[in-house]
């Protein structure tokens, strides 16, 4: 079994994924929610997942084009700390506000200008938070130019991403898990119709 099939699978039965009607912290409305935070708690299918991003990372640009991993709390700290130890690569990461104590920096880690970065968060929906750190990566003279994400959403992250050129790369979307769990039989027609008429696909 490919690992994106088992991982539509493990995230039905962990519970990482859950359809039915959730509002979502944009304050839209959605027909399904995910949330990556589990699965560190499923050593095994972390594992497999990390492995996974690098084998993506290595296929789509090469580990040698970057110098560090950088990535926005919490959920894709988790994430990207996992890559940095498998990687050998630095670690940064990146805040949403300026801590009020202490050297008040957004950027936490010691990193010099000039430096190529690679940007890693659990989930892309329509990039805010990804757009927030590229900004921020910027302003210190740092270069970014892809940004890894486990799930797409398909919300206009990737569109967003390429206005700051930044590509955006995933392993799997929303509607490939969808398909795979309607495939297996756990989805109804329904549901999957919900999801494709969120996605703007039909």
């Amino acid at each position: 079994m490919d690992f994106v099939k088992e991982f539509a699978i493990f995230l039905h039965e962990s519970g990482a994924i859950k359809f039915g009607s959730f509002k979502l912290s944009s304050g839209k409305d959605s027909a399904y929610y995910v949330d990556l935070r589990l699965v560190p708690s499923f050593p095994h299918q972390f594992r497999k997942m990390i492995k996974s991003m690098q084998n993506l990372i290595s296929e789509k640009i090469g580990l040698d084009s970057f110098d560090y991993i950088a990535s926005v709390p919490t959920s894709g700290l988790v994430i990207a700390s996992a890559l940095a130890i498998e990687t050998a690569k630095p670690l940064i990461y990146i805040r949403q506000k300026p801590k009020d104590y202490g050297t008040s920096s957004l950027i936490e880690g010691k990193i010099p200008e000039g430096s190529r970065v690679i940007l890693v968060d659990d989930v892309g929906t329509t990039g805010h938070s990804l757009l927030n750190a590229i900004k921020s990566l910027k302003d210190a003279k740092i270069i970014v130019e892809s940004a890894f994400v486990i799930v797409n959403r398909l919300e206009g992250a990737r569109q967003n991403l390429e206005v700051e050129k930044v590509k955006m790369y995933e392993i799997t979307d929303i509607l490939t898990i969808s398909n795979i769990l309607h495939n297996e039989k756990i989805l109804d027609d329904q549901i999957l119709d919900r999801i494709n008429k969120q996605m703007n696909t039909k």
